[in-house]
């Protein structure tokens, strides 16, 4: 299902449970995984251009090595690379150069990790853009991710009408029929007075905008929330024991920057009891099927 993958990491091993969920759906798909770490933040951004004529790029390249080494025993065709740079910048470069079907990413940083819980998504950072500006999923885990099969079988995707959530909503879609899982199609309101003709008309407007795309799917549930979107789906995806959630990045929001102030996707994904998925342009699964604009299965490959 995802013939390349990019998974960033860092020297501190914040980022353990990403490299690990990374690893273990490269060997359960057969994909090309690519370890990369962006140095220069650590080091200075003066000392960029220096770190690799110092040999400092082939030193955190060994750390990182050895660091994750028992996980990549059976991916020996792994790549692990250090380059210099901007790291939102050089992820999303490599992303594009390898025409990725997936970014791992985990908190990132200490810090990042640390203020969580009090702070809910730092404005600016290397998770936020990435996940904002990917053309492929990026897939966010912030903790232990448990192996299984199949892979994902209760899918909770949150919407909220936007454009970018179209997308979001399509490639759920793909998702639950590739693993003929349950699916939970919610939206949250923050507009209004919590009432139950007030959820039926949310839950009326989900089945109106995305019924026809999402038809055939045989566990379907549609939901309407009121309250504060990122409380509402962490709160949906524990009652229900979701193994992923899905979302666009800055929905509704006209300037892409001020997306970066607290996105629900990254309050949601650093506190989620799941791996939290953002999709912000249209991107079909390579599993065989194929898609179109609605979701709808278009042809079957010779290879499927």
């Amino acid at each position: 299902m995802f013939k390349d993958i990019i998974v960033g990491v860092t020297p501190s091993g914040v980022d353990a449970c990403a490299v690990e969920a990374a690893v273990n759906f490269a060997k359960k798909f057969e994909s090309k995984l690519y370890l990369v770490h962006v140095a220069g933040m650590e080091q200075g951004w003066g000392s960029i251009e220096t770190l690799e004529a110092s040999g400092e790029t082939a030193r955190l390249e060994a750390r990182i090595r050895e660091m994750y080494a028992p996980l990549l025993t059976e991916l020996p065709n792994a790549s692990v690379q250090v380059v210099a740079g901007i790291p939102h910048s050089e992820l999303l470069r490599l992303a594009r150069k390898k025409d990725t079907d997936l970014v791992v990413m985990g908190p990132h940083t200490k810090e990042y990790e640390e203020k969580r819980a009090q702070m809910w998504g730092m404005a600016g950072s290397t998770l936020e853009r990435v996940s904002q500006k990917a053309r492929c999923p990026v897939m966010i885990v912030h903790q232990a991710v448990e192996c299984k099969d199949p892979a994902f079988s209760n899918i909770l995707v949150a919407t909220d009408f936007s454009e970018q959530s179209e997308c979001a909503v399509s490639y759920g879609g793909q998702m639950v029929r590739q693993y003929k899982a349950r699916l939970t199609l919610m939206n949250v309101c923050e507009t209004a007075t919590d009432s139950p003709e007030g959820r039926a008309e949310i839950k009326g407007r989900l089945q109106k905008e995305y019924g026809d795309r999402l038809q055939g799917i045989e566990e379907c549930v549609y939901e309407g929330c009121f309250g504060r979107p990122a409380m509402e789906i962490l709160n949906k995806a524990k009652q229900i024991g979701a193994d992923l959630i899905i979302m666009a990045h800055h929905s509704k929001a006209d300037d892409p920057e001020e997306a970066f102030l607290g996105s629900t996707v990254v309050q949601v994904s650093v506190n989620a009891p799941c791996p939290t998925m953002s999709v912000n342009r249209h991107f079909d699964l390579r599993c065989g099927l194929m898609y179109d604009q609605t979701g709808q299965v278009v042809e079957v490959s010779a290879t499927a």
